[in-house]
């Protein structure tokens, strides 16, 4: 029968039977140690009580006295006697130099032979050895009794080796008691231990948990989101390589243990991740990039952190972009066959009423105005996506009522652009920027606020809302300027421009300069904002190009005086 398959112990487990077997074994050895010290101090204990009382007979000159008179035990063995209940010693044998004892705890054998050595004794030291004699096995010292430099005697102190280990026993025990106290305080410390790792690591054991990590760091890595935990105190706790990415964190970078404040990132944005509240699905806008932002703080009896999630919303938003840019060109489109349908409509019922001639210089006249535009930004700017993008933003400010005007010194002939420069970040700067100003201008037309246009452009009548566009590559960089006819920006609102959510048209607004600025410090760019030659606002955007002669430039586009005019 198969026995049925057990689970690992967890780490807590693991790790309390190890600290008790070790502790356990850390007494043991302890106790072990304390024994055998301690028996060897007991023996080096009694060997010198013992020599010390050995010597003290010995020189005591009322022992020297007895041993003159003709019965020595007489006066000695009481003497002896009482010096060995007063010491605590088993015995205290005074004897002749023949070994002859003249006293003895057992008074019967007093006058027998002392058992032992004596030689050294008689040749005058004092030695100590372990011998069994009448009382059993002893630790002895014998030592000579001297009188005016003769041996007259010899002197043996002695212990029972049983008094001894006694003695040990005894303090085996106390060693013993504490021993098991400091094993059984051990043991409950560890278990008291282990259990809060237990409840902190959910009773997994070591596998389990390497396996965990193992997860742990591969979804980390292998998550497209970015992901940030921040600690009680906004210190980061976690980051993974999508989240140092959408916040243009440099990769070799150490962003464990700083605070968000160090991390430089725009002050919405700081003040998002630095919320005591939720946030869910919030815009927001790094130096490259659009990133969407989610934060649920993690609350367990006390703020512990906030988990961030960041998602990368920056081609999303370029694709909204272009997608009201072609929504726009097809409300464009749409229009202008309504306007043309209702043209060619005067020009059949001109035709009906016989009046042909008047026909013909209706037709002739919409044509070339139609055409005069195309044919201006087609000839000047050779770029297909910003042609495109001109004539649909013109088209768009026909329908408003803003003139499209393009200015004379545009010039990006084919090819200039490098593949290195994204058309989606020109449809964005451009886009945008026309899109406020027309705006801006159609406004101030309808209110009266504008400024008064200056004289006429070509294709507007005098006092019509305009937006005016210069387009121009040379071989350093590329000059995208848009400048309208509306109320223009005040000083005090000229720093708060480009951030996001300044809008004077109320909330969910706010967005397109931001935009704007965050294309052009993607390329390397720079965006500046004065005041335009019509009174309202002139944004101008500078993006740098490769060191390169345009290819396709045509002799004498672009003179110095122009770009003197355009760049001064």
């Amino acid at each position: 029968m198969r026995l049925p398959r057990t689970r690992p112990r967890s780490l807590a487990g693991q790790l309390f039977a190890m600290q008790v077997v070790l502790i356990a074994a850390v007494v043991a050895g302890c106790a072990v140690f304390a024994y055998v010290s301690g028996s060897e101090q007991a023996e080096e204990t009694a060997a010198r009580q013992v020599r010390v009382a050995a010597l003290a007979v010995a020189d005591s000159p009322s022992v020297r006295e007895a041993i003159r008179t003709p019965d020595p035990s007489a006066a000695l063995q009481p003497y002896a006697e009482r010096v060995r209940e007063d010491t605590g010693i088993a015995f205290i044998t005074i004897m002749d130099t023949e070994r002859v004892r003249w006293t003895h705890p057992d008074a019967e054998r007093i006058g027998d032979t002392f058992l032992g050595n004596t030689a050294k004794a008689l040749r005058g030291q004092t030695f100590t050895e372990t011998y069994t004699g009448t009382l059993g096995p002893s630790i002895r010292v014998v030592t000579p009794i001297r009188d005016d430099g003769r041996i007259v005697g010899l002197v043996s102190a002695g212990i029972t080796v049983d008094r001894v280990s006694s003695q040990v026993r005894d303090q085996l025990g106390a060693l013993a008691l504490a021993a098991g106290g400091a094993l059984a305080l051990g043991g409950i410390g560890t278990y008291v231990v282990n259990a809060r790792l237990r409840r902190h690591t959910h009773g997994m054991n070591a596998a389990e948990l390497s396996r965990l990590h193992d997860y742990h760091q591969a979804t980390l890595h292998a998550v497209r989101e970015g992901l940030l935990m921040l600690d009680g105190r906004r210190r980061i706790a976690l980051i993974n390589d999508a989240g140092r990415e959408l916040l243009g964190l440099e990769p070799g970078a150490e962003a464990v243990g700083r605070t968000v404040d160090e991390l430089d990132l725009p002050a919405p944005l700081t003040g998002a991740l630095l919320a005591s509240e939720a946030r869910v699905d919030e815009l927001h806008l790094t130096a490259e990039r659009v990133v969407v932002v989610n934060t649920r703080p993690v609350v367990g009896g006390e703020r512990r952190g906030t988990v961030v999630t960041l998602r990368d919303h920056t081609e999303l938003q370029a694709l909204t972009g272009e997608l009201d840019s072609e929504r726009g060109f097809t409300q464009a489109l749409r229009s202008q066959a309504h306007e043309a349908a209702n043209r060619l409509h005067t020009v059949v019922s001109l035709i009906e009423l016989g009046r042909v001639e008047e026909a013909v210089d209706f037709a002739t006249a919409e044509l070339e105005l139609a055409q005069v535009l195309t044919d201006r930004v087609v000839g000047a700017v050779e770029e297909p996506v910003l042609a495109a993008l001109l004539l649909g933003k013109a088209a768009q400010g026909h329908e408003r009522g803003v003139e499209l005007v393009l200015a004379e010194d545009s010039l990006i002939d084919d090819g200039a652009l490098p593949p290195s420069l994204a058309q989606r970040d020109l449809v964005t700067i451009l886009g945008n920027l026309i899109d406020n100003a027309m705006e801006a201008a159609s406004d101030a037309a309808d209110d009266g606020s504008g400024a008064v246009p200056a004289p006429r452009a070509p294709g507007g009548p005098a006092g019509r809302a305009r937006v005016t566009v210069t387009a121009l590559a040379d071989e350093r960089e590329l000059l995208l300027r848009v400048a309208d006819t509306g109320a223009g920006i005040g000083p005090e609102a000229a720093a708060e421009v480009f951030r996001r959510g300044w809008s004077t048209h109320g909330a969910g607004r706010g967005l397109g300069l931001a935009l704007v600025r965050q294309a052009a410090h993607r390329n390397g760019g720079t965006v500046e904002l004065d005041a335009g030659p019509d009174g309202g606002a002139r944004f101008t955007v500078r993006l740098p190009l490769p060191a390169r002669t345009p290819a396709g430039s045509r002799p004498g586009a672009g003179s110095g005086a122009a770009h003197e005019e355009v760049t001064a």
